[in-house]
């Protein structure tokens, strides 16, 4: 092997598949342990031969991952904390792909997670790995809480305007893959094709994550739609004061945007094709000047840019690597 090692812990599910294969193709990173529980003894290319990774999984050996090494927990919620808490007082440098340490509060955990969170240091430490929001903070962390999807898609659509916008509405569309590897009747073929649905309405587990980062309640309903990848989130809000031109508001944008790579501003509403399969988002904003109305959307993979691909720019940030390496 050559270059800083990158294990990644739960191989077998669609985003840590995805981020074994990004980091099996990247020029500095060495693909280290592969993980999985009943996949364990199964090449990682048995299960995805699309990713052509020959790595077999194994199961999880804490003392296989030296100090100094990087891991990627890609875990299910309320079952990652504990690993992620060993692997960081080891020394290892962590990106947690979970939700177990995304929200500040420990108290917010029973009441959203279904747990109680056993390491309240490490959600204080923990940096909430969106680039363009803490890229600076994400070069020097020991412990990067992976963005989820959804807030991923709606932040990059508001950030920009989270001083001047209230009463926001975000109403987020996804792939099946969104809901993970393990099936259920509810992304069965035969429920998901021809049809929309939205789930969990008002208690979407997202909703605080999108409130934490930018900064007030926002109303959260995500919908189901036919498709594998490709998440889209529509954002509607009210101007506080005057509300800007839609020419100027976009232009505010591209500014805001214009040292980050993996945002793209474009001039009409995206698409989930655009981004599929890559690391870009792509945002369009405007405004309703008569009723003081902010409309923005941002579009993006689910299983890259809402998950893979971020860990992935998040470890070329922590390891002091071009952000974009292996994502271009």
């Amino acid at each position: 092997m050559s270059g800083e090692i990158v294990h990644v812990l739960g191989a077998a599910g669609f985003a840590g598949a995805q981020l074994a294969a990004l980091v099996d193709g990247h020029p500095h990173f060495a693909l280290g342990t592969v993980t999985a529980r009943s996949d364990a003894g199964l090449r990682l290319v048995d299960i995805y031969p699309e990713y052509r990774v020959t790595a077999t999984m194994t199961e999880l050996d804490v003392a296989a991952i030296a100090p100094g090494d990087f891991a990627a927990v890609c875990y299910p919620h309320a079952e990652a904390s504990e690993l992620v808490a060993t692997l960081v007082d080891r020394g290892v440098r962590v990106v947690d792909v979970s939700a177990d340490h995304r929200l500040h509060s420990a108290a917010l955990y029973p009441e959203v997670y279904g747990f109680t969170h056993p390491r309240e240091d490490l959600l204080a430490e923990a940096v909430y790995g969106l680039p363009e929001l803490h890229r600076e903070a994400i070069r020097g962390a020991r412990l990067v809480a992976n963005p989820g999807c959804f807030p991923t898609a709606a932040l990059l659509a508001l950030a920009p305007v989270r001083d001047h916008v209230i009463h926001v509405v975000v109403d987020a569309k996804s792939g099946v893959s969104g809901a993970g590897r393990r099936p259920t009747a509810s992304v069965h073929f035969s429920s998901v094709t021809e049809s929309v649905t939205p789930y969990k309405v008002l208690t979407h587990r997202h909703a605080p994550e999108i409130a934490q980062e930018f900064g007030q309640e926002v109303l959260f309903t995500p919908h189901l739609v036919p498709a594998d990848r490709g998440l889209l989130a529509s954002c509607y809000g009210r101007f506080v004061g005057d509300t800007p031109h839609p020419d100027d508001l976009l232009e505010a944008y591209r500014r805001f945007y214009a040292p980050h790579p993996f945002v793209e501003v474009v001039d009409a509403p995206p698409g989930m094709h655009a981004v599929q399969h890559n690391n870009f988002a792509q945002v369009f904003v405007t405004t309703e000047p008569r009723r003081g109305l902010f409309v923005g959307f941002g579009v993006i993979d689910n299983l890259v840019k809402g998950a893979a691909g971020q860990a992935l720019q998040n470890l070329n940030l922590m390891a002091g690597r071009p952000e974009t390496e292996g994502l271009g």
